[in-house]
């Protein structure tokens, strides 16, 4: 799955349109590297995100295309 996906449907970001400009500013690493929005996802990959002054650490679970809100947090752990 892209990058900007699942950062929309793991609602760690509320839009797809703006993790996409997150990744694409340089604010989204997967496994230590700076991505850009097509770049793919796959269960144990380390994503860490800016957010301003703040950046979030997480593992990525699982991958699936469609989540319902209440299941959002169990693709992912943070570190």
């Amino acid at each position: 799955m892209r990058i900007d996906k699942y950062l929309k449907v793991s609602r760690l970001i509320k839009r797809r349109s703006v993790a996409n400009e997150a990744c694409d500013g340089g604010r989204v690493s997967v496994n230590g590297k700076t991505v850009k929005a097509s770049c793919d996802v796959k269960p144990g990959d380390v994503l860490e995100i800016a957010f301003g002054q703040r950046r979030l650490k997480v593992e990525v679970l699982s991958a699936d295309e469609r989540v319902t809100k209440s299941d959002a947090p169990a693709m992912y752990r943070e570190l």
